[in-house]
């Protein structure tokens, strides 16, 4: 069940837009790294207030909602080789994630397992991937997961 949730919201959540407000040459917040296929320790994981004071549908639209920041909360440079990759918040409250892939699209998801979203890619493009936490209603502490594990 939870493959299936991540495989559609995946499916349903490619919104191919250019955002006015989202600054991703900006430092991300809360970090970056790079890593290559087969990571290890595996999730990565990453502590993060939700939030900020853009609204995602009116920035990018689409499927895109929750309030976001203009910099991004985490960026990831993954190298591909084989694996899958998958994202996904466990939020104190409501959380969407958005991601802009390295092929320059936008991704989000809302809602995937309960209030928490998840964004998997199968076949992940190698590059960077800019990411955003945000928040559906009350802002709150998060974790954000990247793993190659289903």
């Amino acid at each position: 069940m939870r493959v299936l949730s991540m495989v559609c919201a995946l499916a349903l959540t490619a919104v191919a837009s250019a955002a006015t407000a989202q600054d991703m040459s900006a430092t991300a917040t809360y970090g970056e790294i790079s890593r290559s296929a087969g990571f290890t320790p595996d999730p990565i994981t990453v502590d993060i207030y939700s939030g900020g004071g853009i609204d995602a549908y009116d920035a990018i639209g689409g499927q895109c909602v929750g309030m976001i920041a203009d910099a991004p909360d985490f960026e990831f440079t993954y190298e591909a080789g084989g694996w899958p990759l998958t994202f996904g918040v466990d939020g104190e409250y409501d959380t969407s994630l958005v991601i802009n892939g390295p092929d320059g699209e936008w991704y989000c998801v809302d809602d995937s397992e309960g209030l928490n979203p998840i964004l998997r890619w199968g076949n992940p493009p190698s590059g960077t991937y800019d990411i955003w936490v945000g928040a559906v209603g009350q802002a709150g502490n998060s974790r954000l997961y990247i793993t190659e594990n289903n």
